[in-house]
């Protein structure tokens, strides 16, 4: 089967049926093209660090407190200064209308609709413009290009839209080696693209022995971010700054030093450097070492509310969640998505109530323990 897009995957799921968020991984799967599943799911190398993210968050058990009022429990917080629903975000992912024609203005009316931010990518298949136009809260993620001049029009079009972040992806210096887009010989379906810059045809192209959006990457993006480039965004821009794809506590400390308002501990979802450490195992670590000089987010690898709340007892203010919302969205389009939130916020819900907290601020201080190596 060719990449051909998922439009008769659109309103397939009986979604009174779906209990949890792996079940829009299944639906997902048995409608969209093979290699685009394969896109979406997979992650670099042999998958070591892409399976670790899910044994590691197995291996945190919580130590639930007893005796509480959880009469009312409420899962609303603040992040980078603005209240969410939930201690979650949208995270960035690229080209959502590979897997549905709507594309991202679907994924972020559910995220309007669930209160939560939306983070749009660099490589979105719809311009940033008509993301914002949407309304809710939306975030601007940022790949640094070869042609800087561009980056900083990426940045001032964010502004003028109404962004309210700017997330700086700091671990893609080029793509990672996706050995299933390699198998695939992945290309791009013709109807997506890059709609917020033009960038030639590479992501189309099929080659023999590569991905077709690697080689597009390769040629695009940057390999010589650095933090002398972080200072140059900070100056640049007045929005809230955040660093996604920190896993290093001494990046994180010289994060905070050069002004970045939060870090994203995260691996890319395994999809980068293949034997990278487990985002939630090098999430304490961060947050002990920027002493809450920064916010500190976790992505990787969150599939349930007992997810979340396990990043919240770790120390994080929230969690960016990915995944899931292009399986809703594959699966039954908006109403699919805004399904995904809503699982996640029941099961959030539960999860605070039996470890005896009402809140989001009283998980940060729940016990946490590890089981295995």
């Amino acid at each position: 089967m060719s990449s051909g897009g998922a439009e008769s995957a659109v309103g397939t799921v009986a979604e009174a049926a779906v209990a949890c968020l792996a079940d829009f991984e299944a639906a997902a799967a048995a409608v969209l093209p093979y290699d685009i599943q394969d896109f979406v799911a997979g992650g670099s190398g042999a998958e070591t660090t892409l399976d670790a993210n899910r044994a590691a968050l197995d291996r945190v058990f919580l130590v639930p407190r007893v005796l509480r009022d959880v009469s009312r429990v409420t899962t609303g917080t603040v992040l980078l200064g603005r209240p969410a629903s939930l201690p979650v975000a949208v995270a960035p992912i690229a080209y959502h209308r590979m897997v549905h024609p709507d594309g991202e203005l679907a994924t972020a009316r559910a995220a309007k609709a669930a209160g939560v931010p939306f983070t749009a990518g660099t490589l979105s298949s719809v311009p940033i413009e008509d993301i914002t136009a949407v309304g809710g809260t939306v975030w601007f993620q940022l790949y640094w290009l070869r042609d800087t001049a561009q980056s900083w029009e990426l940045v001032r079009r964010a502004e003028d839209a109404g962004c309210e972040a700017i997330v700086l992806t700091v671990d893609v210096p080029w793509m990672g080696r996706r050995l299933r887009d390699i198998r695939n010989r992945f290309a791009l379906p013709d109807h997506v693209a890059a709609a917020n810059f033009s960038s030639g045809t590479a992501a189309h192209e099929r080659f023999s022995d590569a991905s077709a959006v690697a080689v597009h990457t390769s040629r695009t993006f940057s390999s010589a971010v650095t933090w002398s480039s972080v200072a140059a965004l900070r100056e640049r821009t007045g929005l809230p700054l955040v660093l996604k794809g920190v896993l290093a506590p001494e990046d994180a400390i010289r994060a905070a030093e050069s002004g970045v308002d939060a870090v994203v501990v995260s691996n890319h979802g395994g999809r980068q450097l293949d034997g990278a450490v487990p985002s939630i195992d090098a999430l304490a670590e961060v947050v002990r070492a920027v002493r809450g000089s920064c916010e500190v987010l976790l992505d990787s690898g969150i599939r349930s509310g007992s997810d979340v709340l396990k990043a919240l007892a770790l120390g994080a203010s929230g969690v960016l969640v990915g995944r899931p919302l292009i399986w809703g969205l594959a699966a039954s389009g908006e109403s699919g998505a805004a399904r995904v939130l809503e699982l996640l916020a029941a099961e959030l819900r539960d999860a605070l109530g039996l470890s005896g907290c009402d809140s989001v601020a009283s998980a940060a201080r729940l016990r946490t323990v590890r089981t295995g190596n």
